[in-house]
Formats: structure tokens, C-alpha cells, sequence
């Protein structure tokens, strides 16, 4: 028996354990990238799953365990001069997270969600039973699990699939000073077969930028490639707001190096970081200074660590194009949070927990639809601050859109399951048996989060303060620091990487 087949068999036996007496059980992977408030309860360890398995270039294939993250499977394929074709734009993003939850990236205009890449996953179930589904074996489980947040079963192994790669990213970048410019501008580049790479950034209602991507192995004698990971280097959002108003602008970027290119500042919401403490200013020195800390993993390792999420509007907002203007609208009058993040996905057919919208004029015909990251401070009242998200789940709903689940649900249960397929989503716990795992609902409503702030108030006044700015941001910085995952970064195992000569 495999190191893999052992792990399994005793997670088979854990799960089964639980199954029999009835009791629900949770997934403990050992990292989280999503925002929503970490929950206690029976727990099964799944940490030890974090291999690379198989690489195999001529399949254009990778096998991997669901804990291994961006940049280690990225190393990994580039070892045998391939790369997924959606990255997740995070290195500490696991591959079992991209499966469960709604991964759409830069590329996913091309290829889908990452779960689309993949060609079958390795189960566990709730009831102890290990299976393996895809397209052609229990594709029902293999396409609702995907986007379901480990609510039918946990994910132990899975096959990707891969693309050859390329030294290069060319990037193009595009100004524009109107929204409605880029975002026709923006659904126009996804038509071009040859982008291999769409998304763009709203930096106000008069300034945006449109970046057009296509792997090569050339880049021009006179020119020296940009890179985005090093502490002197410029944060991509910076780098991009700076380049030239007038016409296109291009940069040859490591091919790596453009996949994780909004690591250093998670995008823009690093910068939260310097408004928090308020005497740091946010310049060039003290970006490097504090370099460590402007990692998504510890930045995630400190989110939590504080207990800071709720203040912080962070969602991933995913819209049909006729109606992304007057959200944007919406958001810039209620909310006046900016930069905006503009990434477009493929069409999606339902039912499923991926956001998707149908044309009412093409017998609703599934249509591509346009993310907004909505990333930045909110009302740091809380009764204010579930005030705001609630306004916006009912503008968005209003306006055809649906969230993408990593982020804080507020909608109440029944609206909730008016946004998705409740039946076909029963049926399917009701066949694999997965009573004793959460639901989709129970894994993002917010009761838990709103408990959290009265379980605080039955702290000591000690560690209620603690809970309190400015002092939980240390408290986040301690848990970050304690982590050690800036060591990862200061090295990233991906850098050197050459594609084979011609």
C-alpha cells in the first residue's frame, strides 16, 4: 500500500467512525483562504494530503493530493515545461481548494472555473466508502462537488490537466477612461482565440486598465523582463496604475511570475494594512521594510489570527455584462471602495454554486458572465456592517448577480436556496450519504460569525481587548510571525525556472 492509499484508508476509517454514531464532522486541511470565521466541532485531519503525486508531460497530465498549493504544483508542472491552465493568482491556494469552492481566474474567460481543468477526483464519502469520479464515473458527484465546499464528501486525490508552457507572459496593457469603454473593451478581448490571459482593474470612474495576456518564449533584445516578486519590486496594482494614460503599454513577464503577480499586497488590500496601524506610511521603503507581511499567506494567517474580517468588505461579485455598469454604480455610491477588480468567466451551466446567468431571450441559454472583486474597508459598526452586505446580496440578486462562496453570506436560509438549486443539491447528499457533512448554507451563513462577537464578551477583559483595534492587528501579526510562512516566500521554488532550449 502507497504512503497516499495509507492516508486515505485511515481518513476512510475516521469518516466511516463518525457515520456510524451519527455525528457531523468537519474537514480540518491545515490552511484556509477564505474569510469566513474558522468553526469548531468534530474534525477530521485531511493535512497530510499535500504531494505531488505524478507529473506526466506527455498526457499533459499532473496528479496531486488536495493540500498542495499554487506555487508547489506550479514548480512541479514546470518541472516537465507544462502549467495548469487556471492558476489560482494566490500561491497558498491548494488544489483542493480551487475544486470545492469557485476558482476563476485570469484565464477562466478560455477555460472555466479550475475545477473545469479537472479530469477526475478521488473521494472519501461521509458514509467511509472511497471512490473516484468524473466525466464518465459518477460525473453527477464529480459536478457537484465542484463549487460545494466539501459538502458531499472530502477530496483526497485529483488529475489535472495541463498546458505546455512558456518563458513569457506578454502583457499588454490597456488605458481607458471610462467604465463602460473597458468593460466592452474587456468582453471583446475574451472573443480573441489568442489571449490566453483577460482582466482588468477600475481604479475610479475615470481611470482603468485593461490587460491582455498571451505566453511566448521571445522577448525583444532591448527589453529586460518585469518581475513582481521580490521586496523591491513593484506590488502589480502599482505597477499597473503608473503605466502610461496615452496608449498600450507592454511587459514580459516571467511566466510564474505573472501567475502570482498580485501575491506581494493580495491585490490591493495590503494596503488596508498601513491604514489600520495608520503611522506606517505606505511608500516604496516601508512596503519593503514590511515585506514579509505583504503576503496573501500571512496576511490570511493574520486575518484570522486577529479575528478581523468583519470591517472589511471582501467579495467576489459575479454579474451578467448588461448589468456590471449599474452595479458598479451601486457600489461607488454606497460602498466608494476602489480599485475594482474585473475578471471574466466562462458560461456555466446549472445547476451549480458557481455563479452563472442565462439569457431570458435565448431560452435562457447560459451566458459568460464578468466578476467584480470588491475589496476594502467598510463600516466598522457591525450592526452597520451587516447592513451594507445585505444591501448589497439584494442589489446584486436584483441585478441577475451571485456571489462567489468563499466570502461572509448574510442571506437568510430561504433566499439563500432561492439563489440555488436546493432539490438537485438534496438529492445529491440524499444518494453519497452525506447527512454528517455540513451543507453549502451551513459552511457561509454568518449565525456563527455573530456568535463569535458574543462569545467574545464572555472573554477576560484581557483577551476581549485583545479582540480590539488596534491591538488585534498585533495579535494577527503574532499568529502570522508564528506561522514561519514568510519563509516561503523569501525563496519561491518556482523562481528560476527556464522552459527548455529549442
Amino acid at each position: 500500500m502507497s504512503p497516499h492509499e495509507e492516508l486515505v484508508a485511515g481518513i476512510s476509517a475516521t469518516v466511516r467512525a463518525f457515520f456510524t454514531k451519527g455525528q457531523p464532522f468537519r474537514i480540518f486541511h491545515g490552511s484556509t483562504n477564505s474569510t469566513r470565521p474558522i468553526q469548531s466541532g468534530h474534525v477530521v485531519d485531511i493535512s497530510g494530503l499535500s504531494n505531488v503525486l505524478a507529473v506526466d508531460g506527455s498526457s499533459r497530465t499532473a496528479i496531486v493530493e488536495p493540500n498542495v498549493p499554487m506555487d508547489k504544483l506550479v514548480q512541479a508542472t514546470l518541472s516537465q515545461g507544462m502549467i495548469p491552465p487556471v492558476v489560482m493568482e494566490f500561491p497558498g491556494i491548494t488544489v483542493g481548494g480551487g475544486y470545492a469552492g469557485s476558482a476563476g481566474e485570469s484565464s477562466s474567460f478560455k477555460y472555466g472555473y479550475f475545477d473545469q481543468t479537472i479530469k477526475a477526483v478521488e473521494m472519501v464519502l461521509a458514509n467511509g466508502k472511497v471512490v473516484t469520479a468524473s466525466d464518465s464515473e459518477k460525473p453527477d458527484l464529480f459536478k457537484g462537488a465542484a463549487g460545494s465546499l466539501g459538502s458531499l464528501g472530502i477530496t483526497t486525490k485529483l488529475e489535472l490537466k495541463l498546458l505546455p508552457a512558456k518563458r513569457f507572459v506578454k502583457l499588454v496593457y490597456h488605458p481607458y477612461s471610462s467604465i463602460h469603454n473597458i468593460i466592452e473593451a474587456l468582453r471583446q478581448a475574451t472573443e480573441d482565440p489568442k489571449n490566453g490571459y483577460v482582466d482588468g482593474i477600475i481604479f475610479s470612474k475615470n481611470h482603468s486598465v485593461l490587460m491582455i495576456g498571451e505566453l511566448t518564449d521571445e522577448i525583444p533584445d532591448t527589453r529586460k523582463p518585469q518581475k513582481f516578486s521580490g521586496a523591491w519590486d513593484p506590488w502589480f496594482y502599482l505597477h499597473a496604475e503608473a503605466k502610461p494614460l496615452q496608449g498600450p503599454s507592454t511587459d514580459y513577464i516571467p511566466v510564474a511570475e505573472y501567475l502570482f503577480r498580485y501575491d506581494r499586497g493580495g491585490f490591493w488590500v495590503g494596503r488596508q494594512a498601513f491604514n489600520y496601524f495608520g503611522f506606517v506610511p505606505f511608500n516604496r521603503f516601508t512596503r519593503w521594510c514590511l515585506n514579509d507581511f505583504m503576503h496573501t499567506r500571512m496576511m490570511y494567517r493574520a486575518l484570522h489570527g486577529g479575528n478581523m474580517s468583519f470591517g472589511y468588505m471582501i467579495q467576489d461579485l459575479s454579474l451578467p455584462y448588461d448589468t456590471v455598469e449599474e452595479f458598479i454604480e451601486y457600489t461607488s455610491q454606497k460602498l466608494a471602495i476602489w480599485p475594482l477588480w474585473l475578471c471574466p468567466l466562462r458560461a456555466m451551466e446549472p445547476p451549480t454554486f458557481h455563479p452563472w446567468t442565462g439569457d431570458p431571450k435565448d431560452g435562457g441559454k447560459p451566458q459568460p458572465m464578468l466578476n467584480i472583486g470588491l475589496w476594502g474597508a467598510a463600516s466598522q459598526d457591525r450592526r452597520q456592517f451587516l447592513r451594507q452586505n445585505r444591501d448589497l446580496e439584494i442589489r446584486l440578486s436584483e441585478l441577475g448577480g451571485r456571489k462567489v462562496l468563499y466570502s461572509h453570506v448574510y442571506y437568510p436560509e430561504e433566499e439563500f436556496w432561492q439563489l440555488y438549486d436546493r432539490e438537485w443539491y438534496q438529492e445529491l447528499r440524499n444518494h453519497y450519504e452525506a447527512g454528517t457533512l455540513p451543507t453549502v448554507y451551513d459552511k457561509v451563513k454568518t449565525d456563527a460569525a455573530q456568535k463569535s462577537q458574543t462569545q467574545i464578551q464572555n472573554l477576560s477583559w484581557i483577551r476581549q481587548l485583545a479582540h480590539t483595534r488596534p491591538l488585534a492587528g498585533f495579535v494577527g501579526l503574532w499568529y502570522a510571525i508564528k506561522s514561519r510562512d514568510y519563509l516561503i516566500h523569501r525563496q519561491p521554488c518556482w523562481l528560476y525556472w527556464k522552459s527548455r532550449e529549442k
